[in-house]
């Protein structure tokens, strides 16, 4: 079951990943800038990956508060869309992997949910939606997943980067 028929995940503890190899992620992916053209790219891989997959997901990408990249793979549903925008909000809020973010409220015995105070149907701290940090400037916008279970889609994403960052 995919986590948008979810109300509340569920977690497996010793599936996460450590708080440690959330945050090493996020300092390892980092841009030397981010144009249009990069978000098209960016953008393309993720469809073509999901599409190798078969997955069933729609893939964003925003700047500075504009959507450069959207994309609605089969079986991806309208509610894709809104856990984007959730997930997207808790990025732009945070500046932090969504993952990540729901990841330090589990590691203080807690839930997002339950501690920050903010409305769920406008934030969610589920897996699937990354910062898009550039060296020198600092988070400019989030590439964002939704579709499968979210450490999946977190783990997609950050699968995503690594080769676009780290291709020849």
């Amino acid at each position: 079951m995919t986590h948008n028929q979810e109300i509340t995940p569920k977690f497996h503890p010793e599936l996460t990943p450590p708080l440690e190899e959330l945050e090493a992620q996020e300092r390892h992916l980092v841009f030397s800038q981010f144009t249009h053209e990069d978000a098209w790219a960016l953008g393309s891989l993720l469809v073509e990956m999901a599409r190798e997959r078969q997955a069933p997901v729609a893939i964003d990408i925003h700047r500075a508060g504009q959507q450069l990249f959207h994309a609605a793979l089969p079986g991806s549903t309208p509610d894709n869309d809104a856990w984007i925008a959730r997930k997207r909000r808790v990025v732009e809020r945070f500046g932090s992997a969504s993952y990540l973010v729901g990841a330090r409220f589990r590691a203080k015995g807690s839930t997002f949910e339950d501690s920050s105070r903010l409305d769920p149907d406008e934030y969610a701290a589920h897996g699937g939606s990354f910062p898009i940090n550039v060296l020198g400037v600092g988070v400019i916008g989030a590439v964002t997943v939704s579709g499968l279970p979210q450490l999946a889609d977190h783990r997609f994403v950050v699968e995503a980067l690594e080769e676009f960052l780290h291709k020849g």
